[in-house]
């Protein structure tokens, strides 16, 4: 029978995520990926037998922290506390994916731990912390270490996360002065739903209304979200005005690999893709920096 263990220190549930060796434990936060996971199997007659490692329990799982250096963000920090944290602009695309992780009911128990560990190529959590270079951290007995997030996340369901770690907090630098950001979706309908594709982006402009630092993000159109770099660095020094979109190209999105599936085809998820780039980037640029400071 499988075992139900709920450390209430870190240095407990690593020390009984080491004890397991090569048997994996089912890691449980909010449990919105575990439960549904089981339940499935269980409607197949599948055994689902894993011990069960619950982590709601250990406080410094769950703090949001910002100042001046950056933000640190506990992976078991709920959709719900990251939507109502007081954080900058910058922040304003992940607090809008957070109020598209499903309903209110998942919002309020999901984790953005949670969310990056499941690894979804649709999670809407990764694009606007790639777009904000987040780092994750992980730990184990053996120490702790940072990797960004795009070398954390590695696929469809897949992540650097050692069998004996176990992720404990998203780093998010300093952002430049005056940043926004902005998320959008497409699904079939606005809420509830998986993306179709997704596209978050952080802009910063100089007084001058020059784009300084440009970030954009692409979910759901690949094995795992992706950055847009060429397309960042063509944007840096561009007026931030109505006409920033229209230096989007096609071509922009070639390192995409979008999917058919039975939420749409490969050549749709490609072109809605680009349109919401070229809305995300026609948004920013309508911010004024002074709104954003």
């Amino acid at each position: 029978m499988a075992r139900y263990l709920r450390p209430t220190t870190l240095e407990e549930a690593l020390a009984l995520r080491a004890q397991a060796g090569e048997t994996p434990l089912a890691l449980l936060a909010g449990g919105t990926d575990v439960y549904p996971v089981r339940t499935h199997k269980s409607a197949w007659f599948q055994p689902f037998s894993r011990d069960v490692l619950d982590l709601g329990a250990v406080p410094e799982l769950s703090a949001i922290q910002h100042d001046a250096a950056g933000t640190r963000i506990g992976a078991t920090a709920t959709w719900s506390a990251v939507a109502e944290a007081a954080l900058p602009p910058c922040f304003d695309a992940l607090k809008q994916a957070s109020r598209q992780v499903g309903g209110v009911q998942i919002q309020n128990r999901g984790t953005i731990g949670g969310n990056l560990c499941n690894a979804s190529p649709a999670a809407d959590g990764v694009p606007p912390l790639l777009a904000l270079d987040a780092q994750v951290e992980l730990a184990s007995l053996r120490g702790r270490r940072q990797l960004p997030l795009a070398d954390f996340v590695l696929g469809n369901r897949r992540t650097a996360l050692a069998p004996d770690e176990i992720l404990v907090a998203i780093h998010i630098p300093a952002q430049p002065e005056g940043a926004r950001a902005t998320f959008l979706k497409l699904g079939a309908r606005a809420y509830l739903v998986i993306s179709i594709a997704s596209v978050a982006a952080v802009i910063a402009t100089d007084a001058s209304g020059l784009v300084t630092a440009a970030r954009i993000a692409v979910g759901a159109c690949s094995a795992a979200p992706q950055r847009l770099a060429t397309l960042e660095a063509r944007l840096v020094g561009q007026p931030a005005s109505a006409d920033l979109a229209a230096l989007v190209q096609s071509d922009d999105l070639a390192a995409l690999a979008p999917i058919d599936d039975v939420r749409a085809s490969a050549a749709y998820r490609r072109d809605a893709a680009l349109v919401l780039v070229r809305r995300a980037l026609t948004q920013l640029a309508g911010k004024p920096m002074e709104a954003a400071a």
